[in-house]
């Protein structure tokens, strides 16, 4: 039998964050001429998924 591991909610949030991050990217690369914000929501989400890695390893 597998165990369930319960995550907390901020842990959840932040895989809100880092699936927004990744359409909100795409679309601005594809539909806008925003590059300063397109960079901006880019490195959010690249930091936002460092900080999910490491906190799954060291925490989980």
């Amino acid at each position: 039998m597998v165990d369930e591991m319960e995550y907390p909610a901020l842990w959840y949030g932040l895989w809100f964050v880092i699936s927004f991050c990744g359409v909100m990217t795409w679309y601005l690369r594809n539909f806008t001429q925003r590059v300063q914000l397109t960079r901006f929501i880019a490195l959010l989400g690249v930091v936002s998924m460092i900080s999910m890695v490491l906190w799954t390893f060291i925490e989980f």
